[in-house]
């Protein structure tokens, strides 16, 4: 797979762009990987920050380009997509949740990067980082083009983030 000649050429991206590779990668996961429906949304006009009894996955991008890919969760949503993913009931936040949710924004993070790298060996990316908590708070401190697509699961919403930055 090569390098897509519009990323490329590009320092930046649009809105459309990135919201496009979050739908794309989160509807591929949740079909694939989680056997749940999932339908996408607007893009949100601002980034959200403040998350309650959620749990949030993240993978960083470096190389090329640097950046974070997250998924933001409630606990109860979380719990299904747990025991639907892993094949056993899962119903309280435990190390098998945690696993899944962190493998789930690995996965998005891995379709990303297909996107974006050269057969994969200019962008790198970290272990999943997962956090939880009845009230916190998560920041980005930085400028990069960035977009977060709402998702609906039942009466269940989902939030992913993408935080992008082409270096030079």
């Amino acid at each position: 797979m090569s390098l897509n000649a519009d990323i490329s050429k590009s320092t930046s991206f649009t809105e459309e762009q990135i919201a496009g590779y979050v739908i794309d990668a989160t509807k591929e996961v949740f079909s694939t990987m989680v056997m749940m429906d999932i339908a996408d949304q607007f893009p949100l006009k601002e980034p959200v920050s403040r998350f309650k009894c959620s749990i949030t996955g993240m993978v960083g991008f470096a190389g090329t380009y640097s950046g974070v890919i997250s998924i933001h969760c409630p606990v109860d949503l979380a719990l299904k997509v747990t025991s639907n993913m892993l094949g056993i009931e899962c119903d309280e936040v435990n190390d098998d949740l945690n696993d899944a949710i962190g493998e789930i924004a690995n996965m998005l993070g891995g379709s990303v990067k297909q996107v974006l790298s050269k057969g994969g060996l200019d962008v790198k990316l970290s272990i999943p980082t997962v956090i939880s908590g009845e009230d916190y708070t998560v920041n980005s401190l930085s400028d990069n083009d960035c977009v977060v697509v709402p998702f609906t699961i039942e009466e269940f919403t989902l939030l992913v983030g993408l935080t992008l930055k082409k270096e030079d």
